[in-house]
């Protein structure tokens, strides 16, 4: 089960994302990602947070479509998006995609980026699309789709990862290992229509910015 998430950072063209919700199968707004959801005519299967983003008269909608609600507390010590990670994988999700997770402010931009670490760990598939990349979180395989000389940055998010390697693409990398401090391997390119990209151990974030129109699906 693939599951779709809306935040509340920054979208650009919104008829971008209709296709990726279109293969969704369970719709969460993470508070003001509810806006977003509501101007694209989107009716989630729930919103969860603490309500001080969501617009009143969004609210007021989904209550009249009695769209189910988790309201929490201001003060608590998690964020939006980890409640509806958490909430996303009781429903048994497989795969989450996040919408407006990236841009607006960077420490929720590098927030959302690290929450869903946990989750990977456990074996679910996580990313982040937007019109211009796809930013996949991963600790083991993936397979990159595009048009040659796209470009592909790896990040390591955890202290180190090693095993790592890059195949279809024009540099590889000079060591297996990699350190979350010696962040060098940004703005490879792809050689042809496919790439890969392997970690042994350790968790990435591949960022895959498109040279021409929208991205791909996310791999399976």
């Amino acid at each position: 089960m693939r599951c779709i998430i809306f935040a509340n950072g920054a979208y650009g063209d919104l008829d971008a994302y209709r296709d990726i919700i279109r293969e969704g199968d369970k719709i969460l707004c993470a508070d003001g990602g509810s806006n977003y959801a509501f101007q694209l005519g989107i009716r989630p299967d729930c919103i969860a947070g603490d309500m001080d983003s969501i617009r009143p008269e969004v609210m007021e909608f989904y209550a009249t479509l009695q769209v189910p609600l988790q309201k929490f507390p201001p003060r608590k010590n998690f964020t939006d998006i980890q409640l509806c990670l958490d909430i996303a994988r009781g429903w048994g999700a497989e795969e989450i995609t996040m919408l407006g997770s990236l841009g607006k402010r960077l420490d929720h931009t590098l927030a959302n980026l690290y929450a869903g670490m946990e989750l990977v760990r456990q074996g679910l598939r996580i990313s982040h699309f937007t019109p211009e990349c796809w930013v996949y979180i991963i600790d083991r395989e993936l397979h990159i789709i595009g048009q040659p000389g796209d470009t592909v940055s790896v990040l390591v998010l955890t202290d180190q990862a090693r095993g790592v390697s890059e195949t279809g693409f024009e540099y590889t990398p000079t060591s297996p290992l990699m350190m979350n401090s010696q962040p060098y391997a940004i703005s490879n390119l792809l050689t042809g229509c496919r790439g890969t990209i392997q970690v042994e151990q350790g968790i990435l974030a591949v960022f895959h910015y498109f040279t021409a129109g929208l991205g791909t699906p996310a791999p399976k």
